[in-house]
């Protein structure tokens, strides 16, 4: 695990970052590299998590952002920021799983917080977590956010978000107020 030493740097990801962003969702959450952080999704899922075409269209989405965050000039970490009404949705969440539990993610979802309410004026963030990852609705936990009880389907059949090893799949709505 490497340490938090040098500065982050944060912005908007651009056309030119899709295949670098796409290579680090897919270290976070898929395969065996993923194994090297806590928040793999390789023993639910197989397959593939995103592919260029979906962080492209995320990249050019109206009222939504990619948050691209750097350190050294390397991509470390992203998430999405869309305003929807009085809310934004945060999602595409990835730290480098060799950066991992050294603190990042706090830092970054606190970030990812203050812009949302600085650029939208949103009162809200919101986002859905598959509702078997109980160590990662932990963590969110602990970052202030609440488990809602909504739930939404797992887009079983459709192979653009992986392949399930399980039937219990479904995403939950997580909520934080922000002051």
């Amino acid at each position: 695990m490497e340490t938090a030493a040098t500065p982050l740097t944060f912005r908007d990801a651009t056309d030119a970052d899709v295949d670098e962003l796409v290579a680090l969702i897919e270290s976070a959450y898929r395969g065996d590299d993923s194994r090297a952080g806590w928040t793999t999704e390789a023993d639910i899922l197989e397959g593939q998590r995103t592919d260029p075409e979906g962080v492209l269209e995320v990249v050019k989405a109206p009222d939504s952002r990619l948050m691209t965050v750097e350190r050294d000039g390397s991509i470390v970490a992203c998430c999405q920021l869309r305003h929807q009404g009085d809310h934004a949705y945060f999602g595409m969440f990835a730290v480098s799983p060799r950066l991992q539990g050294a603190g990042l993610g706090k830092v970054i979802i606190a970030e990812a917080e203050r812009q949302a309410r600085e650029t939208w004026g949103v009162k809200e963030m919101q986002m859905t977590v598959i509702s078997v990852r109980e160590d990662l609705i932990a963590w969110y936990e602990r970052r202030g956010y609440r488990r809602t009880g909504r739930m939404a389907p797992f887009p079983y059949g459709d192979e653009r978000f992986g392949v399930p090893q399980r039937a219990d799949l479904e995403f939950e709505l997580l909520v934080k107020e922000l002051a």
